[in-house]
This record gives C-alpha cells, structure tokens and sequence, in this order.
C-alpha cells in the first residue's frame, strides 16, 4: 500500500497550533503589516485617505499573496513598493512641488530613467546594490514563511479590495489641489489610478471633438513667401520671472519694472498654464502653439506625450518660410521628453546641457553667450529662430546663487526667498542688455526679432498675492486657474527691424498664441493652422483653452487631427 500524501504545512499548522512555528517565523508574516501600519499613521491624514491607504495595501498584498501563496514575502514586497512610492513621490514634490500619481506610471519611458540616472550618477550603483541586499532577504522570507494561502481566495480578495477602492475613489475623488500637498501618497497615487483609466478610456490623453466642421490644409513645405526681409527671431524662456509688484506691499529696487516692457514702452501679460514648477507646459504651449489643458489630468506629462505625435508648432512654421531652428537647453535634453518633443515640433539643432558643458546652474550669460557663438556658424543668408532656455532664476530662492556677479546688490528688505528672487531678476535684465549689446556688435546691419516670457511664476507667488490664504485655498484657487496666478509678462524687442503691427498682439494672451504673435510681428505669412487660431484668438479676445468653456480648443484640436498634424491622440 503507497504511503499516504504529506499533508503539508497549512495541515500540520492546524494540528500543531500557531506555536510550533516559532517567533520569527510569525514577525516574518507580521512585520510587514506593521510596518505598513506606521507608514498610513505617518503619511495618511484623514479617514478618506486612510481607507485608500488600506484598500491599496490590501491589493498589493492579495496580489502577491495570489502569484506567491506566502503572505510573509508578499507582505515584504508590498512594503517594498510603497516604500519606494513614498520617497519617488517626496522627491518629486521637492522638485516640482507635487506628488507621485497614477499617470507617472501610464507614461513611463526609457527617456525618464536615462535622465533619472544622468542626474544621479550614484543611482545605478545604489539601484544595484538594493538588487543584492533585497534579493536574498526575499529568498529567506520565501524559505522562512510557514504558511501557504490558497490562490482563489486570495484573488478574490484582490478583487473585493478593488471594486471597493473605485467605489471610493468614485463617491470620495481626490481634489486635484491635493496633489500639492506633500503627504497621501499611496492614497492619493490609488485614487488617481481610477480616475486617470476612467479619463483615458473615456477621452484618450487629449481632449478633442468627434467631428468638426471644415478642414485645414496642410501647408506645401515651399508654399510661405513673405514680404520684405526675415528677421533673425528668437524667443527666450525666462525662467520663473513676473512683475511682483502685482502683491502689494512687496518693495524693489529702483528702475525695477523696465525689464517687462517691450520696445513700445507698453508692459503686455503672458496667460501661463502652470505656477511655480512645471516649465514644460509653456514650452508646450510656446512651441507647440497649443494648450496643455487639453491633456487633462495627463497635462503633466504633455512633452512625453506629445513627443512624435504633435508634428505642428512655431518652428516647423519657420522652416516652411527657410528658417533654420534651433534651440539651447538647461538641462538634459531626456528630462520629460525635451528632446524628441523639441525636434518634433521643428527644431533641427537641439543642444541640451551636456552639448553645450554647462553644470548643475549657469547664469543667463552663459545662455546667451552660447547663443551668440552658435548663431555666428549659421549661413548669413539664412534666417534663424533661436531658443534660448534660461534657468538661473530657478528655485530654491533659499541659497545666494553667484553672488559675485551682483557685488553692488542691496536687498530692498522683504523675506528673504523674494529679496533673492529680486537679486535674480536684477541678474537677468543685466544680463539681457548686455545680450542686445552682443548681437549689435557680433551681426552688424542684421535684423533681430526678440521675443522674451515668463513661463511661470514662482512657487512663493501665491502666498506674495493671497498672504491670508492657507494650503487648500491656495490649491484651489490655482486648481480654478485663477488669472493672478498665472500671469507673467511677454515683451518684444527688435534690432534693425520694425515689428509689424497686428491686432493679435495684445495687452492679454494666453501663453498658445505667442508662437501666432511671433510670426505676425515678423511679417511670416500664417499657414492654415495658425490662419485658424489667429481668428480663434480675434474672436476669444486673447483666450484659448478658456474660451467657450473648452469648445475653441477642442474643434481647433479636431481640425489638427484630420489634418495629419496630431496623430495617435
């Protein structure tokens, strides 16, 4: 007679009792959930959030549980991931002031860890070494863990805990201003998983009509013909910078306020669509002519996703007219796509922080000295759009940066974040004449238009405008796109030209139609796309994604797609 089958550790368990299987074996199985527990009490503030929190980790670990069968090494992995979670989403609310969501891992890419790893020199190693540290210790809780839970069940908790965080993600969604605040990360990375899969299911990455009346034709590569001479055009990003006189009580140094103003004398606003981090969403919009609102919740995420699929924008408009394009960047050119998103819109010569040597931050000379130096290997006879991407204006306004380019600097007598944000703005309008001054002597007799921004305002403006306002005030204030926080400033300047006259340039614009501005100030014939949105923006009076509720920017995103000119979206 064969011997009878073993009936396995769940069997001799209940035979034996919870006892027989030894201390450590039991913290094995319970350390992980204890652990979990501290890190909810510590990140999670209030019951809705705490819910989430719970429900999650219960999918992770009935997920594990369902492939492993051994609670002990599911628990350790589930801590493992929601460890991660929280210090990916504590850095990345160090550097742009929000947190990790579900979308962070919905658009994914080789470009985000090339540049993760260009940035962090040491992170390749550490990633190694946590590899060699965590991948034993897992083998010895696979080898320790005396219980065995049957895959079924396990699964079908998985499931209960599921349907259970979209009823509440659902009933409790999670405000989008809280995406500020620096705590709730699993809850809140949970939560916008719903809603993001809710979202791209039912519009996709981009909003846009199902059908539009009309068509656009697309522009003959030879077809742009314009009156008079090209002038040279370039177009500089000014990093963080806004009048702050806008908050009252705020005191600056004399002659402050001359830097906004164009060549006219007039102070004209610049409508961004971010506060305070995110610079790529006016480098969307200034390229690519387009609103970075259509994108919804995936907006933060606008360059990656637009990368190869959004074939339309200023310097793609240029080249049809024989312009050469290129453009200088602070940082490297991975960093959110910025590379493949640039060349996609038209740029042909794409220099990003390792082309041109610059370090961690360099001053606005520096940009513009390079500028100047690339420009001057251009064929004379060619016409040139330049980008000029500047950054020293970039927080943290906590740290002095180069304070021996401003020997003579008398703080005015504010906190000290906005006296140094000032000594930075003083650094910039420096810095800018002395620009003009190089391009004067370095291309004599050459016509220059120059188009400066501001992309955005800094992180401190809300509370420079609204002092009484808490957190949550301000998040929804900035969740609302109230205009006050997003005001900068546009200003235009020109060397040996006349800008055009246009009705399009206006005291107000919303940041998508300055590529429009640009070309009308040059005398650049429109193609049919920007033809379109120029009567959009006659009609809207300055406003875009704002118009009619959306309406404008959805129709004008349609007629681009028919047209070939956004594929994939």
């Amino acid at each position: 007679m064969p011997p009878a089958p073993n009936p396995g550790p769940s069997a001799n368990l209940a035979a034996t009792g919870l006892a027989s299987v030894g201390i450590w074996r039991l913290l094995a199985v319970a350390a992980p959930q204890l652990a979990a527990l501290a890190v909810m009490l510590q990140t999670e503030t209030d019951f809705n959030s705490r819910t989430c929190f719970l429900l999650a980790w219960g999918i992770l670990n009935f997920f594990f549980i369902a492939l492993l069968r051994r609670p002990a090494l599911s628990g350790a992995l589930s801590l493992t991931l929601v460890v991660v979670l929280v210090l990916l989403s504590r850095l990345k609310h160090d550097i742009v002031q929000m947190t990790a969501n579900f979308v962070d891992l919905m658009v994914i890419d080789r470009d985000t860890a090339s540049f993760l790893f260009a940035i962090f020199p040491n992170l390749r190693w550490s990633v190694i070494a946590a590899g060699f540290i965590i991948l034993p210790l897992m083998y010895g809780l696979w080898r320790l863990d005396p219980f065995r839970i049957r895959r079924l069940p396990a699964l079908a908790c998985t499931l209960v805990c599921l349907a259970a965080l979209v009823t509440c993600s659902i009933e409790w969604p999670d405000e989008a201003w809280r995406g500020y605040y620096d705590d709730g990360y699993l809850s809140k990375f949970a939560r916008s998983g719903v809603t993001s899969v809710s979202d791209f299911i039912n519009y996709g990455f981009m909003e846009s009509d199902a059908v539009a009346s009309g068509r656009l034709k697309v522009p003959l590569l030879d077809s742009c013909h314009p009156k008079g001479p090209r002038p040279n055009i370039i177009m500089i990003h000014d990093e963080s910078s806004f009048d702050v006189r806008e908050a009252s009580g705020v005191k600056v140094p004399p002659g402050y306020g001359s830097h906004f103003k164009s060549f006219d004398g007039k102070e004209r606003k610049f409508l961004a669509e971010s506060n305070g981090g995110p610079s790529w969403f006016t480098e969307y919009n200034v390229l690519a002519g387009l609103s970075s609102r259509s994108f919804g919740r995936f907006a933060y995420f606008v360059t990656r996703i637009a990368s190869g699929r959004v074939e339309r924008g200023l310097p793609l408009a240029l080249r049809r007219c024989g312009y050469d394009t290129l453009s200088l960047y602070p940082a490297f050119g991975a960093f959110m796509s910025a590379r493949s998103f640039q060349l996609t819109t038209g740029i042909q010569h794409f220099y990003d922080a390792h082309d041109l040597g610059a370090g961690d931050v360099e001053p606005d000379s520096f940009f513009y000295d390079k500028a100047i130096d690339l420009m001057a290997r251009q064929p004379p006879a060619t016409p040139l759009f330049a980008f000029v991407y500047l950054a020293a204006n970039h927080f943290p306004w906590e740290t002095r940066f180069r304070p021996d380019l401003t020997p003579g600097w008398r703080a005015p007598g504010n906190e000290p974040v906005v006296d140094e944000y000032l000594r930075r703005q003083a650094m910039s309008a420096t810095d800018y004449q002395s620009f003009l001054a190089g391009l004067k002597k370095r291309f004599p007799g050459q016509p220059f238009l120059i188009v400066r921004y501001g992309d955005h305002q800094p992180e401190f403006s809300p509370h420079l405008l609204d002092p009484g306002l808490d957190e949550a005030g301000v998040g929804k204030k900035l969740d609302a796109y109230d205009p006050r926080y997003y005001a900068t400033y546009y200003a235009i300047d020109a060397i040996n030209f006349k800008p055009v006259e246009s009705p399009v340039v206006m005291d107000t614009i919303d940041g998508p139609y300055l590529p429009l501005v640009i070309q009308e100030a040059a005398g650049i014939p429109l193609d049919p796309s920007f033809a379109e949105q120029k009567n959009i923006m006659l009609r809207c009076k300055g406003l875009f994604y704002a118009c009619n509720d959306g309406a404008e920017a959805r129709r004008f995103n349609r007629l681009l797609i028919d047209a070939g000119l956004i594929q994939g979206l």
